[in-house]
């Protein structure tokens, strides 16, 4: 089956975009084994990530299984997850 985003771990919150996608476009997103379909909520350009589920403010974003960062606004299901909307946590000496 054609996957327009992938995921690698089940426990992933966040896809990347294997193309373009468009706002109001249902898409299907390969997670681990399992296939899933997400309806865009905003338009998501190929290599950055969408949201697989709604993700709260505070919540960790997920990806390869990793905490890579956390929500600083709610993110929709097939919402664009990206620098307007998560914080990266690695690096940050203002975190310890």
């Amino acid at each position: 089956m054609k996957r327009d985003a992938l995921a690698i771990k089940s426990d992933d919150n966040v896809a990347t975009a294997l193309r373009d996608l468009r706002s109001g476009e249902t898409v299907t997103v390969g997670i681990d084994e399992q296939v899933v379909t997400v309806v865009m909520v905003d338009d998501v350009t190929f290599g950055h990530k969408l949201a697989i589920s709604a993700i709260d403010a505070g919540q960790s974003i997920i990806k390869y299984g990793e905490i890579i960062g956390r929500a600083t606004l709610p993110i929709p299901a097939g919402g664009h997850a990206h620098v307007q909307n998560i914080e990266s946590l690695r690096g940050r000496g203002d975190l310890e």
